[in-house]
């Protein structure tokens, strides 16, 4: 019972704090200028496991799933446009589950903040590290190509 007492959201971004503020709002060694999005908190602590991502989150809640009866009003997506308006933020990642629904909430953010004057990228898809071609879907595939990257240019003859 004392931890549901303790815990939390983030004033700022929407993931699990103890206080107003969560502890990554608080670290001022974070780019500002840098947002991941996410559904859950759960993918924050997942990706700070990674220990590659510098930047700040935004937590929506959620994704849109009209069959589920949620829409983007039900998401945290007016706190993440307010935290764009200032201009501070420079690149935004979005970090949604790569199914139908974590895409419906990417296209849909995508168009929101094409107009804000930020970048914004998609994290990578594709075939998982130990994996068989021969098991793979064919959307999970065709994103392997789409985000392949270039290992060695070829050597111009002599």
């Amino acid at each position: 019972m004392q931890i549901k007492d303790k815990v939390q959201f983030c004033a700022t971004c929407g993931n699990v704090a103890e206080a107003e503020e969560c502890r990554i709002c608080l670290d001022p060694r974070r780019d500002t200028a840098l947002i991941c999005v996410v559904e859950q908190s759960q993918d924050v602590a997942a990706i700070e496991r990674t220990r590659e991502f510098r930047g700040r989150y935004h937590v929506l809640g959620g994704a849109i799933n009209p069959i589920g009866g949620v829409g983007p009003e039900d998401l945290r997506i007016a706190e993440l446009l307010r935290r764009l308006a200032d201009g501070s933020v420079t690149e935004v990642i979005i970090a949604t589950d790569p199914n139908l629904e974590g895409e419906a909430t990417a296209t849909y953010l995508s168009r929101l903040m094409k107009d804000m004057g930020v970048s914004i990228s998609r994290l990578a898809s594709g075939l998982p590290v130990g994996g068989d071609l021969e098991y793979a879907d064919e959307v999970t595939l065709g994103r392997a190509f789409e985000g392949r990257r270039l290992v060695q240019r070829a050597s111009q003859p002599s």
